[in-house]
């Protein structure tokens, strides 16, 4: 494993109790950041921070982030207990079910936009303003490759990542003459715990897009987003990085 140089850095990361989020957890301690982990299942998040402890210092918070107020406590908790917050990885996400458009509720619908999107706008919206304080900070969005290209049976989750991936490009811009950058990576399907929300046919088309011909591992995710999130990433905002096995090179 390449290391990389997060020494001192402070990472609050959301999502940070299972599948990609802890993968990137493990990679930011092993590179000496301490990291915050943001989740809203409270039991997972203990799980967590006692498996990653041997790594790092590890802190924790039950965290909606739908809610603007929960939102906003857990920045404030971060900096409490950390002092500042380096680096931002909105990990945070659901995939809804496999449903075509018109077969969504409202409800479900507007679930999956509230936490995709809206919750990575509402911890950029609480995080951006300290880490200009110190005219400093990197923030790693999780899009998705279905953000690119839409993925049928999926139009509420590829509605989302495809905001995210907006989303990037407008705040990226916005704070380019800071010392702050901003990206998105686009996972193509990783073997996670998301994959129990949608059926095996839906998985076997995003294998079948793959010109890999595999799932992407989480490891390979960390090792991108640990650059992402490093002072080597300096002349980078706005921009998608792609991690799709070869599926959308654009």
């Amino acid at each position: 494993m390449n290391k990389i140089d997060l020494e001192g850095r402070v990472a609050v990361i959301t999502g940070g109790a299972r599948g990609i989020g802890y993968a990137v957890a493990e990679r930011f301690l092993d590179s000496g950041a301490s990291v915050m982990l943001w989740d809203v299942l409270a039991d997972r998040l203990e799980q967590a921070r006692a498996s990653l402890a041997t790594r790092g210092r590890v802190g924790i918070a039950s965290v909606d982030v739908r809610s603007e107020s929960s939102v906003d406590a857990a920045r404030d908790a971060a900096l409490r207990e950390f002092g500042a917050i380096d680096i931002l990885v909105n990990s945070a996400g659901i995939a809804g079910g496999p449903l075509k458009t018109w077969e969504y509720s409202s409800a479900e619908f507007r679930d999956v936009i509230d936490i995709n999107l809206n919750g990575t706008w509402q911890c950029c919206k609480a995080v951006v303003p300290a880490m200009m304080k110190r005219d400093y900070g990197r923030i790693i969005n999780i899009a998705s490759i279905a953000g690119k290209e839409g993925n049928p049976n999926a139009s509420a989750y590829s509605a989302s990542k495809a905001g995210v991936i907006g989303l990037t490009k407008s705040l990226g811009k916005e704070l380019a003459t800071t010392g702050i950058r901003v990206n998105a990576i686009t996972p193509a399907a990783a073997l996670t715990e998301i994959l129990q929300q949608v059926n095996q046919q839906h998985i076997d088309y995003m294998l079948s897009k793959i010109p890999m011909g595999r799932l992407v591992k989480v490891e390979e995710l960390a090792a991108m987003i640990a650059w992402m999130a490093s002072e080597d990433c300096s002349f980078t905002t706005g921009s998608v990085f792609d991690a799709s096995g070869g599926r959308a090179v654009y």
